[in-house]
């Protein structure tokens, strides 16, 4: 099966295809989904992306700080827990935000034209449960690794 070689070949070619929609906006593939969760969620804690994204901490921080740099979100100390911060998004982050939506959306739309609507549906309930049955596998085996930065 190629799966698996068709998969990263998706991702890669999104990924630069994103990246070309956003540079005008002054922010990139791995960005994106930050972003627009921050719009929508002013005063989320840092650490509840990790939950969201499935990434390393490393890959929030580092993620989080390049968006502040560029003036996209602040952040404040979270008055509970001292070791976390609270995001909020700036005017210059919800002023892009809906094209940033588009964006995203004309991708999916390209992504799928080939496709059905009935085996979209069907392609984003497997790619969905996909993902959680590796995300689930890999949990299993982070829980004994170190995540320290």
């Amino acid at each position: 099966m190629k799966l698996l070689k068709w998969i990263s070949v998706a991702d890669r070619f999104t990924k630069v295809y994103l990246d070309n929609q956003f540079a005008p906006l002054g922010i990139n593939s791995s960005q994106h989904m930050y972003l627009l969760k921050i719009c929508e969620n002013p005063g989320i804690l840092q650490d509840s992306l990790l939950e969201s994204f499935y990434v390393h901490p490393s890959n929030v921080v580092r993620t989080v700080l390049a968006l502040e740099k560029k003036g996209f979100l602040t952040r404040t100390l979270y008055e509970k827990d001292k070791r976390t911060c609270r995001l909020y998004p700036t005017e210059k982050a919800l002023a892009i935000a809906g094209q940033v939506q588009e964006i995203c959306d004309r991708t999916e739309s390209m992504l799928m034209e080939e496709i059905g609507e009935e085996e979209q549906k069907i392609f984003a309930d497997v790619l969905i449960r996909a993902g959680k049955q590796i995300t689930g596998k890999l949990e299993v085996e982070r829980k004994g690794d170190e995540f320290d930065e």
